[in-house]
């Protein structure tokens, strides 16, 4: 089986989006922010459209991966070191809501409590999102987009950071050199995430 991991195009939005959507129809915060089921996956993709686009892919900071078939089997989505929304987080708006509606206000005060625990110094690769269609879990599709951008972070020898949103995966993220550094509760008694910080390797 060979996998092949790349940095998206403008014209893989749709896709990785979709695929993102899926992979996270079961995360504890999706269901949380989105909680009925039958619309969690494609409101869920509307929001990865808007944060891939405004302007992630313009930096670089998107990755697909891709089976032996051709087909988009996993999506990352990180923010590259010195990382500024701005204006991009206005443009992304309209996106947001069509994905949230009227729980957009619950979105938006969590992200402003993960972003006043977010570390900004020094300068690191933020992983916003990351993964893998069910059927292809298991199957080294992570891995393979976790390794690619690492590498590069070992390279370039920047830390990087994440939130795991399932307490389960942490394990799994602690085998790449991410370490915990807390509990974030930005759900005011709903899921917790688990920050986790990872220094370059030499």
């Amino acid at each position: 089986m060979e996998i092949t991991v790349r940095q998206a195009q403008r014209s893989d939005i749709p896709t990785l989006a979709r695929v993102l959507g899926i992979a996270f129809a079961d995360d504890p915060i999706f269901s949380w922010l989105l909680p009925d089921a039958a619309s969690r996956t494609r409101r869920a993709a509307i929001m990865f459209t808007a944060l891939a686009r405004y302007d992630r892919i313009d930096h670089g900071g998107v990755d697909i991966a891709i089976d032996d078939s051709g087909t988009v089997v996993g999506a990352a989505i990180w923010e590259p070191p010195g990382y500024s929304e701005g204006r991009n987080s206005l443009r992304a708006l309209p996106g947001f809501l069509r994905a949230f509606r009227t729980r957009l206000g619950m979105a938006g005060r969590m992200a402003e409590k993960m972003a006043a625990v977010h570390p900004h110094d020094p300068a690191h690769w933020y992983l916003a999102a990351i993964g893998t269609l069910p059927a292809g879990r298991g199957k080294g599709y992570g891995k393979a987009l976790l390794a690619s951008r690492l590498d590069r972070c070992d390279a370039e020898g920047l830390p990087a950071y994440l939130e795991s949103s399932k307490d389960s995966n942490v394990p799994y993220y602690e085998r790449f050199g991410f370490e915990v550094t807390g509990e974030i509760d930005a759900t005011d008694g709903g899921p917790l995430l688990w920050p986790m910080w990872r220094e370059p390797r030499t």
